[in-house]
């Protein structure tokens, strides 16, 4: 009878270790090499980076613009506003002051800004067009006043069709713990 008991546990541990191997995430990028780039033109989004490079150990990289915003630049309410002026020019590409080191070294990037207009803001375009992110896990992060991230992403997807986006998140104020179960969705 014991023999049996112990025959029916090794069998019941050994599903549960099967079990537990398959509802891992199909995705698991553990070891990968990991970049965090974001734009962030009054702290918001920097704050989430910051948090979210460190719960990646990941690189973090500000996305700068050349010519920084104002509170003048950034009055959504003036259409004669810098961010209004390039928010209503698809082609606008605002110039970056700064460049991501070798960017092939990294198998994963996150894209974090703030959402204007219910898209990215035209520089994430500028850090895309100038940043080859082929064969690369690409996921967007985005802070926002009460705009859904999945237009955002959705305009960048149709923008960018050949790279390989990956389920984006709107993490306005996020805690560690969703930092980590994020991390821990997604694999990494």
């Amino acid at each position: 009878m014991a023999a049996l008991v112990g025959f029916l546990m090794t069998m019941t541990a050994c599903a549960q270790t099967q079990q537990s191997k398959e509802s891992k995430p199909e995705n698991m990028d553990k070891g990968k090499k990991v970049l965090v780039a974001y734009f962030s033109a009054t702290g918001t989004t920097k704050a989430v980076a910051e948090d979210l490079a460190k719960v990646m150990d990941a690189t973090l990289f500000e996305i700068e613009p050349n010519e920084k915003y104002t509170s003048a630049d950034l009055d959504w309410q003036d259409d004669k506003s810098r961010s209004s002026i390039e928010m209503h020019d698809p082609n606008s590409r605002p110039a970056v002051k700064n460049k991501v080191d070798d960017i092939a070294q990294y198998d994963v990037v996150f894209i974090g800004y703030p959402i204007w207009w219910y898209i990215a803001p035209t520089i994430i375009n500028t850090f895309i067009d100038e940043n080859n992110l082929d064969g690369k896990k690409v996921y967007c992060f985005a802070t926002s006043g009460g705009s859904p991230i999945g237009p955002c992403v959705d305009a960048l997807k149709k923008q960018y069709p050949d790279i390989d986006w990956q389920e984006g998140k709107l993490l306005n104020h996020a805690s560690k713990e969703t930092l980590e179960a994020w991390k821990q969705e997604i694999g990494l």
